[in-house]
């Protein structure tokens, strides 16, 4: 299911000769034949304006998020609420341009997806930590005092970096956190797809539907990165009255093609999916079996990305010089660089050729 030979994007062409590529979170499996057909019908059929083109909520993939939610979590999605954009980063990062103002505070779980962090400081909203914390097998989060002034929750369900899948006791605890505070809940699911049983992902939606922004695309389960094309189920009806007043076009949409593909991948993908989950419940385990047993790593719940503590300073630097293996080292994620984060999402040959890199480089590692 891998030809890496062909792999011409970022994760494969932005590292040395010789390095294995294991950081930016693309897998490398290519899509389902789905979307393949999909967009070639496109294509040898009309590249002109779409039908839904004055359609804000744009049918097709409105419908196609609203019927996964449906079957898959019975999330009671409303077509109505769905708007189409090409990047979750810049969902979040419009919600907080219309709903927040710089110097706010924005609850979020730490460590975090690199890129929400990027948007926090770059647009000036104040980080309130809310720490994710290794408990056994698993993680936990301190439940504090109170939100720090917060005006929004800012959650990644499944976990990004640490595959934590939150339970539904956890959900209710930040649901009940946020009617306390008053705040608006961006939830990115784009993981929601890659859980493994019997962890299960529930979307927040279910448990606030009228302070939840729901934020998810196909990139991620169906590998489809380079395909921009994201949903938001804008179910906050300020957050939604406030998009709705900003002119039409102002923040772009996604293309005829890049729908056409996530419609096909939510429809139609389902079986690929399953044999992409297969190889990967392998790869997470065959981690926990070949890393050195000083070096923390929990089995992941959910994705592709393990999070792995080496304990000591710039570990992803240390493994791309002395191993030939690129990670994405922690402090990009807002933890001690003695993390790194592993993207397990390739074939068994070239998992096992890391971790026989990791292995031999690392053992001199202990007790430093």
């Amino acid at each position: 299911m891998v030809d890496v030979a062909v792999r011409d994007g970022l994760k494969w062409t932005q590292v040395g000769a010789g390095v294995i590529p294991a950081w930016v979170a693309d897998m490398d499996f290519p899509p389902p034949e789905a979307v393949r057909e999909a967009v070639l019908r496109r294509v040898d059929t009309d590249l002109g304006y779409p039908g839904w083109l004055d359609d804000s909520t744009v049918g097709p993939l409105a419908e196609a998020f609203a019927e996964r939610m449906e079957t898959r979590y019975d999330f009671h999605a409303d077509p109505g609420l769905v708007r189409s954009f090409t990047d979750l980063n810049q969902v979040l990062q419009i919600v907080l341009h219309l709903m927040t103002a710089p110097g706010d505070g924005v609850l979020v779980h730490t460590p975090t997806y690199n890129a929400f962090l990027d948007t926090l400081r770059t647009m000036d909203r104040r980080p309130v930590p809310l720490e994710l914390v290794a408990d056994g097998e698993t993680w936990h989060f301190e439940r504090p005092a109170d939100a720090g002034g917060a005006k929004v929750l800012l959650l990644v369900n499944p976990h990004n970096p640490t595959g934590h899948c939150f339970t539904l006791a956890e959900l209710h605890e930040l649901a009940e956190l946020a009617e306390r505070h008053d705040m608006i809940v961006v939830s990115d699911e784009v993981h929601a797809d890659l859980a493994f049983a019997p962890d299960a992902h529930i979307p927040f939606g279910t448990l606030l539907p009228d302070r939840t922004i729901t934020i998810t695309s196909a990139s991620k389960a169906f590998n489809m990165g380079g395909v921009h094309c994201s949903v938001a189920h804008l179910g906050h009806p300020g957050t939604k009255a406030a998009f709705d007043a900003q002119p039409p076009h102002l923040y772009g949409a996604a293309s005829v093609l890049a729908v056409e593909a996530t419609v096909a991948a939510w429809r139609h993908g389902d079986m690929w999916l399953a044999e992409v989950m297969s190889i990967l419940d392998r790869n997470r385990k065959l981690i926990a079996e070949r890393i050195p047993p000083h070096v923390r790593y929990q089995i992941p719940a959910a994705t592709y990305l393990g999070w792995l503590d080496f304990g000591i300073p710039d570990a992803a630097g240390y493994l791309e010089s002395e191993a030939g293996v690129r990670l994405n080292p922690g402090l990009l994620f807002g933890a001690p660089d003695g993390f790194a984060r592993l993207n397990f999402g390739t074939s068994g040959p070239i998992l096992e050729e890391m971790l026989t890199r990791i292995a031999a480089a690392v053992p001199s590692l202990k007790g430093t």
